[in-house]
C-alpha cells in the first residue's frame, strides 16, 4: 500500500492540469472560428454594397411662389463673424443662433428668431416702392433713393411687448435705399461721363451694391449688443430677425431708446458705418405694442451731423524746440468741449501726431485711448528728431505738425473728430502764432489751446 502513495499524488496533480489546458484550447479554437466567420460576413456585406450602381445626387428643388413668379433658390447669407465658405462651395443652412445678452435688470437671455415680413401694418407716411425681381440687382440711382427713402435710406422694424413674459420683441425687418459702396466719393465731371454701367446718361452715377447688416442695442444700457446677419450685394436687404429682451416692464421701457446702427461689412478692414437711427420708446404708444405688433419706419441719419451741431472741441498742446539736440518735443496735455460721439453722450478719444518735412510724413506717434469721456487728460510727451541740412544744422524750416483727434471704436472704423496743423501752409490764427513763438524761443515749453477744424 505504501508503494502506491506517490503515484496517486502525481495523478491527482496532472489530471486537473491536463483538463484545464484542454478547456483553454477548446475556447481558443471556438473564438478563432467565430471571429473568422464574422469577418467573412462583413466582407460579403461590403461587397454587396459596393456592387450597387452609382446614383448622382439630386439637384436642389426650387421653392415656387404662390404668386406665379419664377422659382428662386433659398440661400442663407453669412454672419459678419461666420466661417468663410470654401472656394466654389456654400455653407450649409443653419438655424438662427440664440444670442445670450441680458439687460442689467433682466434674468433671462435675449433670443433671436426669424419671422416673415409683411408691410400690411407698417406705420410710415412714405409710399411703399416695389422691389426689383432680382434681390441682388438694384435699379435705383442715387436721386431716386434720396427722394423716396432719404439720403442714407430707411430702416423698417417691428415692436411687440409680451406682458406675460415681461419681454420686448424687436423685429429688424429690412432696410431700403441704402447708399452704395462709392457713396461720398468725389468725381470731377459726372455729366461728361458716357452712358454705361456706371452712368445713366443724365450724369447720375449708379452706386454699387453693399453688404449691409444692422447692430441693435437698448439705451441707456449700452453693455449688450445684438446684430443681424450680413446680406450680400444689395442695397435693399431683408433680414426678418427677432430679438427678444426679457425682464423689462412698461415703466422701464418708457425711459429707454432703441439704437440701430447700419453698417457695411468689409472682409479686409473695419466695417463702414452707413448711419444710425435712435428711436425713443417714450414717443411710442406702449399700450398699443402690448396689444398688437406695430411696424415702424425711420430714416437713417448720418453720424457726422452731431459733430457739426456741437463743434469739434479744443486741444491743449505744449511744444519745445531744442536746436542743439535737433529735437522737437510735443506734449499732449488735454482736450475739452469734444462732441458726443456715442448716443450715451460720451466718446473714446485719442490723438495721432504726424511730423511732416517738406510736406511728407516722416514720423508718427499716438496717445492712449481715453474711454468714455468728453474732457480727456492725456499728459503724454513725444520727441521727434528733426533732419538737419549740411552746414546749416537743424532748423524748423520746412517742418510742420499734423494732429488728428479720433474717436475709437471696437468694430467700425475710428471716426475723425477734428484736425490741427502747426507750422504748415494751412496753419493760421492761434496755431500760426504758437508755431512762430516756439521757433523764436528755443529750449522753452510753450503751451496753448487750439480749436480743431474739419
Amino acid at each position: 500500500m505504501g508503494d502506491h502513495g506517490p503515484d496517486m499524488n502525481t495523478l491527482e496533480t496532472v489530471v486537473p492540469a491536463v483538463l484545464g489546458l484542454t478547456a483553454a484550447a477548446i475556447l481558443a479554437v471556438t473564438a478563432c472560428f467565430c471571429a473568422r466567420r464574422i469577418r467573412r460576413q462583413k466582407k460579403k456585406a461590403g461587397h454587396e454594397v459596393s456592387s450597387l450602381p452609382f446614383q448622382p445626387p439630386r439637384p436642389p428643388r426650387a421653392v415656387r411662389s404662390p404668386s406665379g413668379q419664377p422659382p428662386q433658390y433659398l440661400k442663407k447669407s453669412p454672419s459678419p463673424t461666420g466661417i468663410k465658405p470654401p472656394p466654389g462651395g456654400h455653407l450649409p443652412a443653419q438655424s438662427p443662433t440664440e444670442q445670450s445678452c441680458i439687460p442689467t435688470n433682466a434674468t433671462a437671455p435675449i433670443t433671436t428668431t426669424t419671422t416673415k415680413y409683411s408691410e400690411e401694418n407698417e406705420l410710415t407716411p412714405k409710399k411703399v416702392q416695389l422691389e426689383p425681381k432680382s434681390p441682388d440687382v438694384d435699379h435705383l440711382d442715387g436721386n431716386e433713393n434720396e427722394t423716396e427713402y432719404g439720403k442714407l435710406g430707411s430702416i423698417v422694424f417691428k415692436l411687440r411687448y409680451l406682458a406675460d413674459r415681461s419681454a420686448l420683441v424687436v423685429s429688424v425687418v429690412r432696410c431700403r435705399g441704402l447708399p452704395g459702396k462709392n457713396h461720398g466719393s468725389t468725381t470731377t465731371d459726372l455729366t461728361a461721363l458716357p452712358a454705361g454701367p456706371l452712368c445713366n446718361g443724365n450724369g447720375n452715377v449708379k452706386q454699387s451694391a453693399t453688404d449691409p447688416y444692422v447692430k441693435l442695442q437698448l439705451l441707456p444700457d449700452k453693455q449688450h449688443k445684438v446684430k443681424t446677419r450680413v446680406v450680400r450685394n444689395t442695397r435693399n436687404p431683408v433680414y426678418d430677425e427677432d430679438f427678444t429682451f426679457y425682464g423689462l416692464t412698461l415703466v422701464e421701457l418708457a425711459g429707454m431708446s432703441l439704437h440701430f446702427v447700419v453698417l457695411s461689412f468689409d472682409r479686409y478692414s473695419r466695417d463702414d458705418v452707413i448711419g444710425e437711427v435712435v428711436c425713443p420708446l417714450s414717443g411710442i404708444d406702449l399700450q398699443q405694442i402690448e396689444n398688437q405688433q406695430v411696424a415702424l419706419s425711420r430714416e437713417i441719419q448720418p453720424r457726422s451731423l452731431k459733430i457739426r451741431a456741437q463743434g469739434r472741441g479744443e486741444l491743449l498742446i505744449s511744444l519745445c524746440w531744442q536746436p542743439a539736440a535737433a529735437r522737437l518735443t510735443v506734449v499732449l496735455l488735454k482736450a475739452r468741449n469734444l462732441p458726443r460721439m456715442d448716443v450715451t453722450g460720451l466718446a473714446d478719444p485719442y490723438v495721432k501726431i504726424y511730423l511732416l518735412y517738406n510736406g511728407q510724413r516722416i514720423a508718427k506717434k499716438k496717445t492712449h485711448v481715453k474711454k468714455r469721456t468728453l474732457s480727456p487728460v492725456f499728459n503724454e510727451s513725444f520727441a521727434f528728431d528733426i533732419p538737419s541740412t549740411e552746414g546749416a544744422g537743424a532748423t524748423l524750416e520746412g517742418v510742420s505738425l499734423e494732429l488728428m483727434l479720433l474717436d475709437w471704436d471696437r468694430v467700425t472704423k475710428n471716426e475723425v473728430i477734428g484736425r490741427l496743423e502747426l507750422g504748415g501752409p494751412r496753419s493760421t490764427g492761434s496755431a500760426l502764432n504758437h508755431w512762430k513763438e516756439v521757433c523764436n524761443s528755443p529750449r522753452r515749453q510753450i503751451a496753448d489751446w487750439h480749436k480743431l477744424r474739419e
